[in-house]
């Protein structure tokens, strides 16, 4: 069966005139500071893209609100809304992360008396001596990498109304930051990004989706998502070049064509067969696909059908 079966597919021309509106709620330069390395995206993607994406969300909050009173109605007591909770997946170096922080800025100015917070799975990572001890360290980004128990009690407490604390990544040190916290306080929209947003927990009696109520998979064709991979990789080596404490520094000083070997490497033993074992096959669990062509330009979007 075609992985699109039960979505319809949408032209990026169609899509944007499902909503019109008079001007992107934000400017060229809120955009910039928001884009990820190497990640492409412009007003007109706002406009075109991400308002009507803004919208359907608001019609799923809605829904949320009327379901909570639907069930107050029946269980004759006031029922509060619970955090309507949104999930952000995709490859490495796809673009995902602009995608996240492009969506939180639009919904806080959507909805501007609600909070909306915004987490990585990668705070869910294992911290690096753990991954020594249990010999995982080269299966970093794969599924037993991830305390995926963990981030479950993290979503169940989200959806209950607790105050949460989330472990912080840092790219620049590859590992988890001792002793610093992400707090999160009552959200009323919770964005959950990562690649691993869509996949299942190892007890198998939960998929962490069951927590969403809307879910996002950011796609494109692998040559594309390879392409983007080395792109970023230079970025972060010309970053690290002056920062001895950049988990990247150790590379800058390699010849070239060893560090790029290296990269080749990782691409094809990791990120390749992470994408093909554990995220593109939970791209049919998403509400919507965002599909992207040369330059992250999005061309098309998948709508779940039912």
């Amino acid at each position: 069966m075609n992985e699109f079966t039960n979505f319809d597919e949408i032209s990026r021309e169609k899509w944007q005139n499902l909503y019109k509106t008079s001007i992107a709620p934000l400017t060229k330069d809120e955009l910039e500071s928001i884009r990820s390395l190497n990640d492409e995206i412009s007003l007109q993607d706002v406009q075109d893209v991400y308002l009507p994406l803004v919208h359907l969300v608001r019609l799923y909050k809605k829904n949320l609100e009327d379901m909570s009173f639907s069930k107050g109605l029946f269980l004759q007591k006031i029922v509060k809304t619970p955090p309507l909770i949104i999930g952000i997946s995709g490859s490495v170096a796809v673009g995902k992360s602009t995608t996240a922080r492009l969506v939180q800025l639009l919904l806080s100015r959507a909805f501007k008396k609600l909070s909306v917070e915004l987490v990585t799975t990668d705070g869910f990572l294992f911290p690096n001596q753990y991954l020594i001890d249990q010999q995982m360290l080269d299966r970093k980004g794969f599924p037993e990498s991830y305390d995926m128990e963990r981030l479950l009690e993290f979503l169940y407490q989200i959806k209950n109304g607790e105050d949460c604390q989330v472990p912080i990544y840092s790219h620049e040190i590859y590992d988890i930051l001792p002793d610093q916290m992400q707090n999160i306080v009552n959200p009323d929209i919770l964005i959950v990004e990562g690649i691993n947003v869509l996949q299942s927990p190892q007890n198998q009696m939960l998929y962490v989706s069951d927590f969403y109520d809307f879910s996002i998979y950011v796609d494109a064709d692998e040559e594309l998502i390879e392409k983007w991979y080395f792109e970023r990789f230079d970025s972060l080596l010309k970053l690290a070049e002056k920062d001895e404490t950049n988990y990247y520094h150790q590379f800058t000083k390699l010849p070239y064509h060893e560090v790029e070997n290296l990269a080749r490497d990782t691409w094809a033993k990791v990120n390749r067969v992470n994408l093909h074992q554990y995220i593109e096959p939970t791209k049919s669990r998403a509400e919507i696909i965002l599909h992207k062509t040369d330059n992250h330009h999005i061309d098309k979007i998948f709508l779940k059908k039912f």
